[in-house]
């Protein structure tokens, strides 16, 4: 959906989007005039436009070509969603929407994996039982594991691949079963 489109349809100026997403009124104005691109938008900066807006960032990026922003993105994308809507909520709405099965059938592997994983240690958490639906998913697991961007600079700088082995070690059981480095998900600004 076009973000012109959403504007009009929600009765919001470029410059009431800007105030109520905190987003300067130049970026707002360059996005809307096609000057900046939202693939190019940093996830913070879609992610404030589209809880303006009352929609996803997928619905907000939905009518540019099929677009798979960065994995780092797209966790901090999950994280900000499990923050915002609560435990519950999330895992309710995640599962309603098939968004798993669909990053899975579209070969998105990472995607679908994390948020299966988010799904599944969620609900842990709050002493819920596993969906079921994702039986087939969950005997999945990423070829490598994928550790975060903070941990590979640390390896590289420190020369120093212990750090990988400790991060894994300590990782999240439901992450790390799909070789998903992930240990905090609850610290989000």
């Amino acid at each position: 959906m076009n973000i012109n489109t959403i504007l009009k349809e929600k009765k919001l100026t470029k410059y009431s989007l800007a105030k109520q997403s905190t987003i300067p009124y130049a970026t707002v104005s360059d996005i809307c005039l096609g000057k900046t691109s939202l693939e190019n938008c940093s996830a913070a900066t879609l992610y404030k436009l589209a809880k303006t807006l009352d929609v996803t960032m997928e619905e907000l990026v939905a009518d540019k070509m099929e677009y798979r922003m960065s994995f780092e993105a797209f966790k901090s994308t999950v994280c900000h969603r499990v923050h915002d809507m609560g435990d519950l909520d999330f895992i309710i709405a995640t599962l309603e929407s098939g968004e798993i099965r669909e990053l899975y059938e579209k070969k998105w592997y990472a995607e679908s994996l994390y948020l299966l994983a988010m799904t599944d240690y969620l609900s842990r958490e709050n002493g819920l039982a596993l969906c079921r639906d994702y039986a087939d998913i969950r005997a999945e697991k990423l070829q490598e594991p994928v550790y975060p961007a903070s941990i590979i600079a640390i390896c590289a700088v420190s020369g120093n691949e212990k750090y990988k082995q400790d991060s894994f070690e300590r990782a999240i059981p439901e992450f790390r079963r799909c070789n998903i480095v992930e240990s905090e998900v609850r610290n989000v600004c």
